[in-house]
């Protein structure tokens, strides 16, 4: 095993525990006013250094494990163009969203998730777009036959962009609920305009067709389909926002949300098995 792919393993394994623990933490002690022994230090200062680094470390971990993956298999410098462009992009269409209310609706950003870039959109955002479309391109290198062209390579965006938004249907429920964003319209679905997940689906789209030019969908399906990370990645970021919505009464959403992340799951497992 290589330095690049145990370094990769490692932040992954961060990116799990920081995930697991958060959700535990929003489901339990979270949950409302924190207990009294919470409030006491040095606990109330470990209680404020887990609200200030534990959402942004969780994706900055998620973010490189996925980079140095792409590294392995790409090439580093494809890999960090890649995750610098794909970022971009879609920090391009948070601040638009954040500033316009299109494509989403209107929201904002609150100060959890730390620094916001503009002192609109917060850094993590972006970055977490990268890894989850890494992951829904894996998972369509595992269920559909490669083309290079221009044709496949938008089929790919768009279902892409599906298997993203997938993520949302708990997510956004779950954010909301734990003031991570707050959205200035009574939205039909938990508080979330339907016109949220359009703009979820057209960022999705756009940001995995710029990942196709860098890496074609024959590449993904070459290097990336057989390994088991990205799966990992896209799987364990269900986690927290799915715990979340159970724990604090949001039954449809968690129910919703599991089905949704779980049936390009299945079939990424089924192409797994087929191929074998």
């Amino acid at each position: 095993m290589s330095r690049t792919t145990k370094l990769a393993w490692g932040f992954f394994s961060l990116h799990v525990v920081f995930t697991l623990f958060g959700s535990l933490a929003w489901a339990t002690l979270l949950s409302g006013p924190p207990p009294l022994w919470l409030q006491q230090e040095p606990n109330a200062t470990i209680n404020r250094l887990a609200w200030a680094y534990l959402g942004p470390g969780t994706v900055v971990f998620g973010a490189l494990a996925a980079i140095l993956h792409a590294s392995e298999r790409f090439g580093r410098r494809t890999a960090w163009t890649m995750f610098a462009v794909a970022s971009t992009v879609a920090l391009s269409s948070e601040l638009l969203g954040t500033s316009t209310g299109y494509p989403f609706g209107p929201y904002e950003y609150t100060t959890l998730l730390g620094y916001r870039i503009l002192g609109l959109v917060p850094f993590p955002i972006p970055i977490s777009w990268y890894y989850m479309l890494y992951g829904s391109l894996a998972i369509l290198a595992r269920t559909l036959r490669p083309s290079d062209s221009s044709a496949s390579k938008w089929g790919w965006a768009a279902l892409a962009g599906v298997i993203l938004t997938a993520w949302d249907v708990s997510m956004d429920p779950a954010m909301v609920n734990t003031a991570h964003w707050v959205w200035h319209t009574a939205g039909a679905y938990y508080g979330m305009p339907w016109s949220n997940f359009a703009g979820w689906l057209l960022t999705g789209t756009i940001v995995a067709r710029v990942m196709l030019a860098f890496v074609p969908p024959s590449q993904w399906t070459r290097e990336v389909a057989p390994t088991r990370m990205p799966f990992g990645i896209y799987a364990i970021n269900g986690v927290m926002p799915i715990t979340i919505c159970f724990a604090r009464g949001m039954f449809w959403a968690g129910v919703l949300g599991t089905l949704a992340m779980a049936i390009p799951l299945g079939l990424a497992w089924r192409g797994r098995r087929d191929s074998l």
